[in-house]
C-alpha cells in the first residue's frame, strides 16, 4: 500500500517550521533553571539507555494530553511560566513531530535537533536509572 505522505516527509515537513536546539548548545545550557528538558522516549528506552540529568519523563502517547491544561490528564509541570521547553528523542524524529503538534496547540517548545543519541556520541551527561530490585 503506497502512502500519500511518507513518515520522513512528515519529519522534514516539521523540522522546517519548528525551533531545532543543537546538541553542543544543548549540552552548554543544561543546569539552566529557565530551561527544562522533556525526554519522550518510551520508558524502556531510558531504562536501556539512560536519561539527561533532570529531565522530565513525557512519554510520546500522552503528550497533547500532560500539556493541555483543560485536560483532566494536564500536568502542572508544563504550566510553568518562564520557561523554555526543550523536547527530545532518540533521534529527533518523534521530537520533531511532537513539537509541531504542540507549536499547532500554542505550545511554545524546541527540539534538539539529533536527540539523545548524539548527545550521548558529543559526551553529554546520562543518568542511569536506579537498578530494580
Amino acid at each position: 500500500m503506497a502512502l500519500r505522505v511518507s513518515a520522513a516527509a512528515l519529519v522534514a515537513e516539521a523540522r522546517a517550521r519548528i525551533p531545532e536546539v543543537e546538541t553542543a548548545a544543548a549540552i552548554a545550557q543544561l543546569g539552566d533553571e529557565d530551561l527544562l528538558i522533556v525526554d519522550i522516549r518510551d520508558v524502556r528506552e531510558r531504562q536501556r539507555s539512560g536519561f539527561i540529568p533532570g529531565s522530565v519523563h513525557a512519554p510520546r502517547g500522552m503528550l497533547e494530553f500532560w500539556v493541555d491544561p483543560e485536560s483532566p490528564y494536564h500536568r502542572e509541570v508544563f504550566a510553568q511560566t518562564g520557561k523554555r521547553y526543550l523536547f527530545h528523542c532518540a533521534s529527533g524524529w518523534r521530537s520533531a513531530l511532537a513539537v509541531a503538534m504542540l507549536q499547532d496547540m500554542g505550545f511554545d517548545a524546541a527540539h534538539l535537533r539529533d536527540g539523545f543519541t548524539d548527545w550521548v556520541a558529543q559526551g553529554g551527561p546520562v543518568e542511569r536509572p536506579a537498578p530494580k530490585d
